[in-house]
């Protein structure tokens, strides 16, 4: 049987990187981007990770920085990432029989019989150069026999710029050599936790944990802890997934950008959050049974009255209709409203899902369908993303005060017409 062989692929500071992308006055600035309501620093350019800001940290902690050093900061353009991400999985699908999408900006690939027409270092530096020239993206390429030493491998890309980002991890010595000079917790899926029990028995760098024997691991630990120390071996357990798995819920929530105090508003609030997640809800092609609706004041405000509701209801039969969920958000929230309250947050969670078409209602069950509702939601959604505009419900209001802060949000360069960048 041949020996498997994985690369991963990861996008370097890649929020960061697509807010650069087009605006080359930033080429060399320092450049930060912020979470939800422009509350704290999510993603950092090199040159913000330079001056010593941590991820995670407020806004306003930094401002001094800001001041002395010129950081650009940005909101979170969630068009623009995802587009700028897809064009970057669409390149690597071209490049390699079978990928899988990690994350926004990282996927495995599978480098079976690469080798036999050019060398793996040298298909790295392809995919690199290609990535950069087609979209403007960095990316480092680790490339190894199991996904955990791929990981590994990726990360020593990043960490050491002599490797020009590219780092074939296919030799046993070149694997020992780099886990002697990483710590333990530098090995894929060890958490903090989990790190410092394996510091308390002795393991402190990854070689320590490969040297470790895996049955042992398994009794004191876990099956994952065993399978990682394997994996650090060469011995690949964990194989690509073709299929992205099918979610098991769908969330929209977010942080309001000021206090919401009046029903009206909050059905608004409502009423986006669940035609946002019936999107989502048809990207899966899934209907869904159950809806649940939450709010939540501030908690970490003790002297205001605190009130979270959360409350669930089943529809008659599962469906992918906007209309349908948000009536049925709508009785959810008109159940769990109580004035007096200054609200900082709800959501809207779908549940229950089943593929159209297979679910077999009993026989007393009442089951109203609408005349043409699957070529409806088909229009709404093509239009919605065509980024020539949006149809979308009265009830969800055309003002939304109460909608997240986003300051400092750029344009959508790649998904609105009305956005794109111009070049004089």
């Amino acid at each position: 049987m041949a020996k498997s062989t994985f690369a991963l692929v990861d996008c370097n500071n890649f929020y960061a990187s697509c807010e650069k992308l087009f605006r080359p006055d930033l080429k060399n600035a320092p450049v930060v981007v912020l979470s939800n309501n422009d509350g704290c620093v999510v993603a950092r350019s090199r040159e913000a990770k330079a001056l010593g800001i941590k991820m995670g940290v407020p806004l306003f902690q930094i401002q001094h920085l800001i001041k002395r050093h010129g950081v650009v900061a940005f909101s979170s353009n969630y068009a623009l990432y995802a587009d700028m991400s897809a064009r970057v999985m669409s390149i690597l699908e071209e490049l390699s029989p079978r990928v899988e999408v990690y994350s926004i900006d990282e996927a495995f690939l599978d480098l079976s019989g690469v080798k036999h027409a050019m060398s793996l270092e040298a298909f790295g530096v392809e995919v690199r150069s290609k990535i950069q020239q087609w979209t403007g993206i960095t990316v480092c390429v680790g490339i190894a026999p199991t996904k955990t030493l791929s990981k590994l491998a990726n990360h020593a890309a990043k960490r050491y710029p002599a490797t020009g980002g590219v780092v074939d991890l296919t030799s046993p010595e070149r694997q020992r050599k780099l886990m002697s000079l990483l710590p333990v917790d530098d090995v894929w899926g060890i958490g903090r936790r989990l790190c410092k029990r394996l510091q308390a028995d002795g393991i402190e760098s990854v070689l320590d944990l490969a040297n470790a024997d895996p049955k042992r691991m398994r009794r004191h630990y876990s099956v994952v802890v065993e399978r990682t120390v394997r994996e650090l071996n060469g011995e690949s357990c964990l194989d690509l997934e073709d299929m992205t798995p099918t979610k098991k819920q769908i969330v929209c929530s977010r942080s309001f950008g000021q206090r919401i105090t009046t029903y009206q508003a909050m059905r608004e609030a409502v009423c986006q959050y669940t035609s946002r997640a019936a999107e989502k809800l048809r990207g899966e092609q899934r209907c869904a049974k159950q809806i649940t609706l939450f709010m939540r004041t501030n908690r970490f405000n003790p002297e205001e009255p605190q009130y979270m509701p959360s409350l669930t209801a089943e529809l008659p039969t599962p469906t992918d209709d906007t209309r349908d969920l948000v009536a049925v958000a709508m009785r959810l929230l008109k159940s769990s409203w109580r004035d007096g309250y200054r609200y900082m947050k709800a959501g809207v969670m779908l549940s229950d899902f089943y593929e159209s078409g297979v679910y077999q209602p009993s026989l007393f069950d009442e089951v109203a369908t609408r005349p043409n509702a699957k070529a409806l939601m088909s229009v709404l959604d093509t239009i919605n993303h065509s980024g020539k505009g949006q149809i979308f419900l009265a009830s969800q209001g055309s003002q939304r005060h109460w909608a997240m802060r986003r300051g400092h949000l750029s344009p959508a360069y790649t998904t609105r017409w009305g956005e794109l960048p111009l070049v004089r």
